[in-house]
């Protein structure tokens, strides 16, 4: 308890200076500190000796307690009546006097246990200063080790060398500011035992590091590097066959020799392809850069080991630069010079500029490469196909990749059946053997599988599909872990807007609809209409389009799906659509390509890391166009080399060649321009970023095509007729008429870049997509795609386990203003990540670093669709709602149909708690006003506009 005091509770010399700010007060009162200077009086040093005092007390318990907080307002104020009530203007206070009246303050209020923790602790300061001054006498006593022993992982028992452990925390905290390897040092000394395992001390040292972290966030990188260190003894073990501990020091010697152990032996093993150990493993080795290994934070690393790294027999054997270099090399396995291209493409991964999928990471360089995201599929509405098609996702899903189904073909329920002169039971059965399914086949055993069934919402059954993550109701009509997502067409968008009627239909009747978007959409569904009215058509039903509208909403509110997305935008603007409809999204829902019986559309992804290409608060430009120029290369590659465990998918691939290049690090990348996401600057950067890597995306293309050629079915696409991204968005206003207001300004050469891919060809029918990242931002250390921040404290659980994660954009500036400190980390926990009820940060920092659920969501919709005129497939786009409400859902979903989005992903919502907890008691900034778009969208209206 004493030394818990001693870290957590004060108002002792150096705690009383952690606060620049001073109140009212300090201007007329001071303070005599202990060494005789005098201190403005702060009243809010009293609240953070306080408030440590009780974290020493309640632990963790404190920063959830809203109690304490009251408490602690409350003493506050009665230690600072007590003190000032009979001081005259400009008094002077003693140091000591202020901690009486702490310490009776706590015993009046009944704090019982509080208090004696505080007596204690200052029983304990004052030895600790009389022992402080004995050793500038030169008065010290030596400490004796009790005996430890340690094996090693050959069996041998050694004594614990403290002096050995001191070495590698000061080794892993080299560099590092605002961490002690002191602190780490004991604390890890206190987790030792006889007998213990060398590998248990290395993640006794790797726990103890991560505890800290929620203190102070570089332990990160500490944490990291003693992860580093563990990780070495196991892969260097594994090909040295023998244990050695190698300092990071030793790595520029010894990576070389290990990395080319390691490619032949993991060949051996069947763990890597043979054709590794053919390239010029010498020339490999010598352009790895082991100080690279430096970078990582610790989610980054740890989530590399558990689920990225090739291991044997639960061991791994690669450490993070042979892991990117093994990918770089099966990328450039078909490369005429394909070391220099290895190295090329090694240096790019290794940078962090840009990084690859989750799959390619996963399989690039193994004996079953599919490096491929994401897949998607049509199914026929016929009891062969519709198994035939469970059988694919399986397949599919067993080598890591996410899948997008299309049920709209299948009849709906009580719909005829021809073969059996039977009814239909409708689509929900199949669908939930399609959950089970992916359930079942877990993408190799190294990530969840996953699956997203879309439906057109003119079918019949489209209500039930709508129920199908209820919580409550018959489980044989339930799919709890498959998504969904709504295929709107724009018809049903204006007949909500119109309140108009809307009819559903058994697709076995209306078969045409499915192939059909836009006008030609419209009318044949009208003539279907028609002939239900006529008696002609057997199954339909007419409901309200408003009232399916909100039942839409009100499940997407309730259970999370089914997604948004839109049928018609995603088809008019489609580059390809002289080859195919597109049917459905991805599971992600920024993958938009054409499917039918014979095609499986296939996408390879990738990510570049914005944040890595901004100097001096802009864009690189010159740095960008390398990097995608590298990245286009890279993710062309992977259309050869990958691995296709159904035809029809590599028949799609081969023939249409599309990529998906995205971004992760748009927050990183406002937080260094010092923009706040709500804000007409940020909008206005998305933007501008979005064109300028559209841009050098499509030209990357199109110098691939002059090298390579154009993909086969270029003729007679959007791009052979010089239409482009931004232009196909002209096209989609020219087709949507009033509903539509999308800003189509554009700044870069687009008319030269025209020219020339209507001269050369382009190398793939789509170059664009922003996924998620949600796994490849955490190895960066970046945000995740183009999302704004989550909180900016708190605790991230995956696969790997849980992760403190903190703002280190935020952290930075707190500590230039002298305030990061345990009552700061205490109420960023208490407010959940929120910085807007805390007094001492200033607001302008309030303004850039709200969060996710302190948006107003229709920031996130107006920089969506600033991207996605330049985007030729659509993008992974969540939206957050911290009160979410019929009345706003409804304007903020018709607000993105307006603005021209393709499709949105997850609605995130806040529990009434956390909303409670969260809401700014008080908050002056003055962020920029949400935009705005009244229910009815009328053309006339300004708020529309």
């Amino acid at each position: 308890m004493l030394e818990t005091c001693n870290d957590q509770i004060a108002t002792s010399d150096s705690v009383m200076n952690t606060i620049a700010t001073e109140n009212r007060l300090g201007s007329q009162y001071s303070v005599i500190r202990r060494n005789g200077k005098r201190t403005p009086f702060d009243q809010n040093k009293i609240t953070i000796a306080l408030t440590k005092a009780f974290l020493a007390v309640e632990g963790g318990q404190a920063s959830a307690s809203r109690r304490v907080h009251q408490i602690v307002a409350k003493l506050c104020e009665q230690v600072v009546d007590a003190l000032l009530k009979r001081l005259p203007e400009n008094g002077v206070i003693h140091i000591e006097d202020i901690q009486d009246q702490v310490e009776l303050a706590l015993m009046r209020s009944g704090e019982h246990k509080v208090a004696r923790a505080y007596v204690l602790y200052r029983e304990e300061h004052e030895k600790q200063r009389l022992a402080e001054k004995a050793v500038q006498d030169g008065q010290t006593e030596q400490v004796e080790e009790p005996g430890l022993t340690i094996v090693n992982p050959d069996g041998a028992e050694v004594n614990f060398d403290p002096e050995s452990l001191s070495a590698t925390i000061e080794a892993a905290t080299a560099g590092i500011e605002d961490v002690s390897s002191e602190k780490l040092f004991e604390l890890t000394r206190e987790s030792l035992f006889d007998g213990m395992k060398l590998s248990d001390l290395n993640q006794a040292m790797v726990l103890s590091a991560r505890s800290l972290i929620d203190q102070e966030p570089n332990y990160s990188q500490v944490a990291a590097r003693l992860l580093l260190s563990n990780l070495r003894l196991e892969a260097l073990s594994f090909v040295n066959d023998s244990s050695t501990i190698v300092a990071q020091s030793e790595m520029a010697q010894v990576y070389p020799n290990y990395f080319i152990k390691y490619i032949k032996k993991a060949s051996e093993l069947k763990l890597l392809d043979e054709e590794l150990t053919r390239f010029d493993l010498e020339k490999l080795a010598a352009a790895i850069q082991p100080d690279r290994d430096l970078a990582f934070n610790y989610l980054g690393l740890q989530t590399l080991y558990d689920r990225y790294f090739i291991h044997s027999e639960n061991t791994r054997i690669e450490l993070p630069q042979a892991f990117f270099m093994r990918v770089a090399m099966g990328l450039a396995i078909n490369e005429i010079e394909r070391e220099a291209k290895a190295v090329e493409f090694y240096q790019l991964l290794a940078s962090f500029d840009f990084m690859s999928s989750t799959p390619t990471l996963f399989n690039s360089g193994t004996t079953r490469p599919q490096l491929s995201s994401c897949y998607l599929t049509t199914v026929p509405d016929n009891l062969y196909g519709i198994y035939d098609s469970l059988r694919d996702n399986a397949m599919l899903s067993k080598f890591a990749g996410g899948l997008g189904n299309d049920w709209t073909r299948v009849r709906g329920m009580g719909a005829w059946i021809k073969g059996t002169n039977g009814k239909s039971q409708g689509v929900v059965p199949f669908l939930k053997v399609a959950n089970d399914t992916a359930v079942a086949v877990n993408q190799g055993g190294k990530r969840k599988g996953a699956v997203c069934a879309y439906l057109e919402s003119w079918h019949i059954d489209v209500e039930d599909f709508l129920d199908l993550r209820k919580n409550t109701g018959d489980e044989r009509r339930r799919a709890h872990d498959m998504n969904t997502a709504n295929w709107i067409p724009d018809l049903f968008m204006q007949r909500v807007v119109e309140e108009k009627e809307w009819t559903l239909f058994s697709p076995d009747e209306v078969p045409e609809l499915h192939e059909l978007c836009g006008k030609a959409f419209a009318q044949a569904y009208e003539d279907y209409e028609r002939k239900a009215d006529a008696g002609e058509i057997r199954s339909f039903k007419r409901i309200k389009a408003v009232d399916l509208w909100r039942k839409m909403l009100g499940m997407l509110f309730e259970t999370g799906h089914p997604w948004v997305t839109f049928k018609d935008p995603c088809n008019i603007r489609y580059t390809n659509q002289h080859q195919g409809v597109v049917h459905s999204s991805n599971l992600c829902t920024e993958i938009t390509l054409h499917t039918n019986d014979d095609e499986i559309a296939v996408c390879n992804l990738g990510s570049v890391n914005l944040a890595q290409h901004i100097t001096q608060g802009e864009l690189d430009r010159a740095k960008l166009e390398r990097t995608i120029s590298t990245a286009m290369r890279m993710l062309d590659n992977v259309i050869e080399y990958n691995y296709y465990s159904v035809p029809q998918a590599r028949n799609s691939n081969l023939k249409h060649r599309p990529v998906g290049l995205g971004v992760m690090g748009f927050q990183d990348a406002l937080y260094q321009k010092e923009i706040a996401y709500a804000s007409d600057a940020a909008v206005e950067f998305a933007d501008r970023s979005m064109e300028l890597i559209s841009y050098l995306a499509i030209k990357a293309s199109c110098q691939l095509a002059k090298e390579r050629g154009s993909y086969s079915t270029f003729q007679g696409s959007l791009w052979s007729q010089g239409i482009l991204p931004i232009d196909s968005a002209a096209n989609l206003a020219s087709e949507r008429g009033n509903y539509i207001n999308q800003d189509l300004s554009q700044t870069l050469a687009w008319d030269e870049l025209r020219e020339e891919i209507k001269s050369h060809g382009i190398r793939n029918s789509n170059c664009l997509a922003i996924a998620p990242t949600a796994t490849i931002s955490n190895i960066c250390g970046v945000s995740q795609s183009i999302e704004p921040t989550y909180q900016n404290l708190y605790v991230k659980s995956n696969l790997s386990g849980e992760f403190s994660v903190s703002n280190p954009y935020l952290i930075k500036q707190l500590k230039k203003l002298n305030i990061w400190d345990e009552v700061m980390v205490n109420d960023l926990k208490y407010f959940d990540g929120s910085v807007q009820s805390i007094d001492r940060v200033p607001d302008t920092l309030k303004a850039i670093y709200a969060t996710a659920f302190e948006l107003d969501a229709r920031w996130l919709v107006e920089a969506g669709s600033r991207r996605q005129k330049w985007i030729d497939q659509a993008q992974s786009l969540n939206l957050y709602m911290a009160e979410a409400s019929g009345k706003k859902l409804d304007q903020l979903y018709k607000l993105a149909w307006v603005r021209g989005l393709k499709t949105t992903y997850y609605l995130r919502s806040l529990g009434a708690t956390q909303v409670e907890k969260s809401t700014p008691e008080k908050y002056d900034a003055k962020p920029e006003p949400a935009p705005q778009v009244c229910s009815i969208l009328d053309p006339d209206c300004e708020a529309c506009q």
